[in-house]
């Protein structure tokens, strides 16, 4: 277990490498773990919705965050997401994750059937109860179709475990007036997915980037996140403007798709997409390595020509 704080700096999420069938490859996880630990991120966000969480049986997300634990041995803190439809399968996950020796948590308020504000607050509450790990609450509308307002997350930052808030960008692009607001409502810390914003919104005074590119390209990202982090504008838009192929391509095709990808073009492991989820063609699949090449040769160093 790490002593440092999960909720700050860049957090990147890995991809989970499984077969078709779920099956988690332990080996290629921890293979991409320790090239985030070589980078020297701030934390490891495993199981997040590009680390498949939802597609992987209890035994596999177990598997998972056990290989994460022995691999990482302390290095880096450990986020797990412990999201599930059902409040009492999302307290076996993060008992789960306590028990195999996690630092934090994530919990999205999974569900089928839209959730009310206070239904949201008691499954918050008792996956707080399950496990006396800090938890950071995941705010992603685009999968749970839930949006906590900010009565509701002032009323979750004064459970005492739950620390920190992981939103999605503001739709009117606010950052600072949103920021604002929220830290007049809560002391959590707040740090903001959305790759495509996170250097602006650092530069707005977020915490924390929830970066889905920092789990493969972590060098790339962690010099984005302290150039934004100082205020170094100027460096954190010329990063930025590397990344921009890349972002319109998550954003015509999903990050999830885009980057399991180019986890097998990398030859970082075999990460097979969970079905329904289809891999790209083969038109879509050089539009991605077009936008990467330049990405790749900042995290390595080596030229432009040599790589993809």
């Amino acid at each position: 277990m790490s002593l440092a704080s999960p909720f700050h700096g860049l957090s990147a999420f890995p991809p989970t490498p499984a077969d078709i069938h779920g099956r988690v490859d332990t080996q290629a996880l921890c293979g991409l773990l320790e090239r985030l630990c070589e980078a020297g991120v701030a934390s490891i966000g495993l199981l997040g919705s590009t680390g498949i969480y939802a597609y992987l049986t209890r035994e596999e997300r177990r598997r998972a965050v056990e290989t994460a634990v022995e691999c990482v041995n302390g290095r880096v803190p450990i986020l797990v997401g412990v999201g599930a439809l059902r409040t009492d399968h999302a307290q076996d996950l993060a008992s789960d994750a306590e028990a195999a020796g996690a630092d934090a948590l994530l919990l999205a308020p999974v569900s089928y059937a839209p959730l009310t504000q206070d239904e949201a607050y008691e499954h918050f509450l008792a996956v707080t109860k399950a496990a006396k790990l800090p938890l950071c609450i995941y705010n992603n509308p685009g999968t749970t179709h839930f949006t906590f307002s900010r009565d509701l997350l002032q009323r979750l930052s004064a459970i005492e475990t739950i620390r920190a808030v992981k939103m999605p960008l503001p739709a009117d692009g606010d950052l600072r007036g949103e920021l604002a607001a929220l830290r007049e409502k809560t002391d959590l810390a707040i740090g903001y997915s959305g790759d495509w914003g996170a250097g602006q919104a650092l530069l707005s005074g977020a915490d924390a980037w929830y970066s889905v590119i920092g789990g493969l390209l972590p060098r790339t990202a962690l010099a984005l996140t302290k150039a934004a982090m100082a205020g170094n504008g100027e460096e954190t838009h010329r990063l930025d403007g590397l990344f921009q192929p890349l972002w319109d391509t998550f954003k015509a095709f999903g990050s999830i798709r885009v980057i399991y990808m180019l986890v097998e073009h990398l030859s970082l492991g075999r990460a097979e997409l969970p079905r329904p989820l289809l891999p790209l063609g083969s038109a879509d699949r050089q539009r991605v390595l077009d936008a990467a090449r330049p990405l790749i040769a900042q995290e390595t160093g080596q030229p432009h020509q040599s790589l993809l």
